[in-house]
């Protein structure tokens, strides 16, 4: 049972295509640039043919930044680059006397070393160095940067496929309102991989060109990489700070339709039943959303699957709304953190952001994403739609604290 205590968000970090920190992300929005191009640091057989978002540092450059040595897994690097600046932006005093936790996220581990590996394994099996592929699993993820941080007290992993780093999110909360925990730094991280993209190509929802979600000519996804964090403090925490959370995460719902393995329900089932509970557990009404961060990743599947959900629950009165993986790429188990930050920036400072390359809108919906930049909105209430494969579907909201 949950407290009753508010979850304040104290810091943010964020590295993606677009950028390596926060102040990058709010330059490329308002430039509306876009991070995807020609892959340039994967080696695989697909570059020139299809577009990526890829962080524009390869291992050395985000090894230098972090630390870390760069032969570690950038699933690693990516991770300690945002939750390192998420946990600097907090600058919570005397932090070592409070509870501390890293919840993370990912999907693939350390699956680009592995790949590594076999490249000279299956040519020799006398080659090829096994620790590359020691630090293989997931947790391994946010062992590694659990240590670099510091961090003793509480940690875990979660893997929930492109839900994963939102529903790592509400599982922070929930440990700092049933007061198992003060602070918690939660969010998620992703590397581009051989794997992901094969995989991804095999489904056959890549879009040769860059993505243009809820356009009722979209092809499918860009992939894209990176890492998001938010941290979390509890109102103990929050009288200590030195300056004001940023807002609070006030709704949080994760449902599982379990229509397919890797497609949402055509009536959008797991996205209107998170939506929904996520508003009741908010205390709010449809009316009381100024944005939607769309899952949107530029399927035709998945967009008209959250266009319905939407029709349902807003119907006939929709907020602004935007896909930001048109930005960013979809990152996967990063992009519920990443997606995150992004919220909690257009709460901060006024912010909607612009769905790029939308041009048509979708027949079966009666409303279209933003397409343009917009500052200076009275934003107080924003919704953000992380829902993944297997329909894990999850939807945050988070409000502003000042009435």
């Amino acid at each position: 049972m949950d407290m009753s205590s508010s979850v304040y968000i104290a810091g943010l970090g964020v590295i993606s295509a677009i950028g390596n920190n926060v102040a990058e992300h709010l330059s490329a929005f308002e430039r509306e640039k876009a991070g995807m191009g020609d892959i340039s640091i994967l080696d695989t057989i697909h570059r020139r043919k299809l577009p990526v978002a890829e962080v524009k540092l390869d291992n050395k450059q985000l090894a230098a930044i972090t630390g870390l040595p760069d032969d570690m897994s950038r699933t690693a690097l990516l991770s300690l680059v945002a939750a390192r600046e998420a946990l600097t932006d907090a600058a919570i005093p005397n932090r070592e006397s409070f509870r501390t936790g890293f919840v993370s996220a990912n999907t693939v581990g350390g699956m680009d070393r592995s790949e590594h590996f076999f490249v000279d394994f299956i040519e020799d099996d006398s080659k090829g160095k096994l620790r590359n592929v020691y630090d293989h699993e997931c947790g391994s993820m946010t062992q590694i940067v659990a240590d670099q941080l510091g961090i003793t007290d509480f940690l875990t992993t979660i893997s929930t496929a492109c839900s994963s780093s939102a529903n790592a999110i509400f599982y922070g909360a929930r440990l700092i309102k049933n007061d198992v925990l003060d602070v918690v730094i939660a969010g998620g991280t992703d590397a581009l991989t051989k794997f992901t993209l094969n995989g991804f190509n095999t489904l056959m929802i890549l879009d040769k060109a860059f993505c243009k979600p809820f356009d009722e000519h979209r092809e499918g996804l860009n992939l894209g990489e990176g890492a998001g964090y938010l941290v979390l403090i509890s109102d103990r925490v929050a009288k200590t700070l030195n300056k004001r959370p940023y807002c609070k995460l006030s709704g949080y719902n994760n449902s599982n339709d379990a229509y397919h393995q890797t497609a949402s329900s055509p009536d959008g089932t797991g996205s209107y039943l998170a939506m929904k509970g996520a508003l009741e557990k908010s205390d709010l009404k449809p009316a009381d959303i100024d944005y939607i961060n769309l899952h949107g990743t530029g399927t035709p599947n998945n967009d008209s699957a959250e266009g319905t959900a939407i029709k349902r629950i807003f119907d006939p009165e929709y907020p602004p709304m935007s896909s930001t993986k048109s930005f960013t790429g979809h990152t996967l188990g990063a992009s519920g953190g990443i997606e995150a930050v992004f919220s909690v920036l257009a709460i901060k400072h006024g912010l909607i952001y612009p769905n790029l390359r939308f041009e048509t809108q979708m027949n079966e919906l009666p409303f279209g994403p933003e397409k343009r930049f917009l500052k200076d909105q009275k934003i107080n209430h924003v919704m953000s739609n992380s829902f993944g494969f297997g329909g894990n579907c999850t939807s945050l909201i988070f409000s502003g604290t000042s009435k």
